[in-house]
């Protein structure tokens, strides 16, 4: 058994016998012999065995290990691709509607600015004595007033996330 997955695990963390002696400080033979199952590891060097090779010493000893066949890692590979395709996709649709909802919103600033150079303030004229007409007056004046502060900024903003968001060629 310990034999067995000595000589598994190695074969699939991808190193050679002479490889895994260096790392131990042992000679190339040795490890040979404890994949024969001619002679096994004290304790000491079972430890480092198991550090080595990134494995608990419960498997070394006991647990049974599935070697991967390169078919699995295949098929593992090609599910890999297909998810990073898809990831890739989103990602590409996400950016493609940000940057159409930013151009819409510029267009937006653009449409009220010229809205309001064209109607001029005209609630600065009406006749604030009735209620109902003061009431309409002030919340168009604070629209305009947020408007006129708040827009060069978000018109900014806008332009500039249309420039990052853009198709890169």
């Amino acid at each position: 058994m310990l034999n067995e997955n000595i000589k598994i695990i190695r074969k699939s963390k991808g190193l050679s016998q002479e490889e895994l002696a260096i790392k131990l400080n042992v000679v190339r033979q040795t490890i040979s012999k404890w994949e024969k199952g001619l002679s096994v590891p004290d304790s000491n060097m079972l430890i480092s065995l198991s550090e080595v090779l990134e494995t608990p010493v419960s498997t070394l000893l006991g647990e049974t290990v599935v070697e991967c066949k390169a078919d699995d890692l295949k098929v593992i590979s090609e599910k890999l691709e297909i998810i990073n395709l898809q990831l890739a996709q989103r990602k590409t649709k996400r950016r493609k509607i940000l940057h159409w909802l930013l151009i819409s919103l510029w267009a937006i600033i653009v449409i009220i600015s010229v809205v309001l150079i064209v109607l001029n303030s005209p609630y600065l004229g009406w006749n604030y004595n009735d209620p109902e007409t003061a009431v309409l007056g002030v919340g168009f004046h604070i629209f305009e007033w947020l408007y006129v502060r708040l827009s060069p900024i978000i018109f900014i903003g806008a332009m500039v996330g249309i420039f990052l968001t853009r198709k890169k060629v």
